[in-house]
């Protein structure tokens, strides 16, 4: 009986369709509500990074001539009543004599309409065309600061929108460069064993042997200081993706020393395919749901390091705009003990990390055909 005659038989015996690996494994991931909804608000926060110029209200470098204003919501209850569309009030600052402190006072004789489509700063999307047409914001005079002003008085909402295109692509980059690694290395470690796999492994301990920061430290210390920022950038991923691909390595490895003595690699060694081949065609495909889930987890902790280095100053520097390099600012204990918002870019990193972890769960329960069954 031929294998097209079995699956006929099959398929003919149960009345359905035998369904394919990939679609078994979606079922078992919308299974996973947690996952799910972690799989929207990551596609929401790329989305947010790609339209960064349309969704932020102000350009991240424009000075509003209010440092460290607090944030301020629009609100739909105003003295008169209720109000639509939502409106904001204007503000008045001093300067507290005492204390040296910037003193904000709402001004509620003074109401600006939340408007949609309004025009504002001209942006230029990737160097294609200019608007200066954005979701939200109001006329000039209106304090709309969803998450408050820094020090110079730019707007920390638009810059954590402009910010996500650095802190998220970055892990994308980087995973996609430790992917290339961690399956080549460890392919040909698991693969072929030997004097091969003796010298990748201890290569892979080495690595993994130095402490994380020192060792990015080192590493990014050594970028030359005349770099550009687009320099520092890649600079900074190759970085990442030249320590990240180690544990990868190791997963691809314990899984080609598992399947290289199975029967349909024995059948189509038998059948006269290349080593590329069997690779290529057999092997890979066989737990490809593996790796994209040990590549979901590993964007995370890529995320976190390009936010480490920013911190601490030897990653990525003004104007350079990511995450991390707003986060900076929260090394003075002064500044969060006047300006604790400067801290809200942090969250994002958090909100970022747990729904690819979360995602990253989900999609290992759901291509382990071991796991327990989730009921929705």
């Amino acid at each position: 009986m031929t294998i097209e005659t079995a699956a006929s038989t099959s398929t003919a015996s149960t009345g359905q369709p035998e369904e394919s690996p990939l679609r078994l494994m979606w079922y078992k991931f919308r299974a996973h509500r947690l996952a799910v909804w972690s799989l929207w608000i990551i596609v929401g926060l790329y989305l947010m990074a790609i339209f960064a110029n349309f969704l932020a209200p102000f350009d991240p470098e424009t000075r509003t001539g209010l440092p460290y204003s607090p944030p301020s919501w629009p609100t739909v209850m105003a003295d008169d009543g209720f109000n639509w569309p939502p409106v904001v009030y204007g503000v008045t600052s001093k300067l507290d004599m005492k204390t040296f402190k910037r003193v904000y006072t709402v001004d509620t004789t003074r109401q600006y309409p939340v408007k949609l489509f309004v025009a504002g700063d001209q942006q230029s999307w990737f160097g294609l065309f200019a608007s200066d047409r954005h979701l939200i914001g109001v006329e000039s005079g209106g304090a709309f600061f969803l998450m408050g002003t820094d020090a110079l008085g730019r707007d920390v909402f638009s810059r954590v929108i402009y910010g996500s295109r650095i802190s998220l692509s970055i892990g994308l980059v980087g995973v996609s460069i430790s992917l290339v690694l961690g399956v080549i290395l460890g392919g040909i470690s698991g693969y072929f064993g030997g004097a091969i796999d003796l010298v990748v492994q201890r290569l892979i301990e080495i690595i993994q042997c130095f402490p994380s920061i020192p060792l990015w430290m080192a590493l990014a210390a050594a970028l030359p200081h005349d770099w550009t920022t687009v320099q520092v950038y890649f600079g900074i991923t190759v970085i990442l993706s030249l320590v990240g691909w180690t544990d990868l390595a190791r997963v691809v490895r314990g899984r080609f020393l598992s399947l290289r003595e199975e029967d349909f690699v024995m059948a189509a060694r038998l059948a006269g395919a290349s080593e590329a081949r069997i690779i290529g065609k057999h092997l890979l495909p066989s737990f490809a749901s593996h790796i994209i889930a040990s590549v979901t987890l590993s964007i995370p902790s890529m995320i976190l390091a390009e936010t480490s280095l920013s911190f601490l100053g030897i990653g990525l520097t003004p104007p350079a705009l990511s995450w991390g390099v707003l986060l900076q600012t929260a090394q003075n204990v002064n500044t969060l003990a006047i300006s604790p918002w400067l801290l809200l870019p942090g969250g994002m990193v958090i909100i970022t990390v747990l729904a690819f972890n979360f995602l990253g769960d989900g999609l290992r329960d759901a291509a382990d055909p071991f796991a327990k069954e989730r009921l929705s």
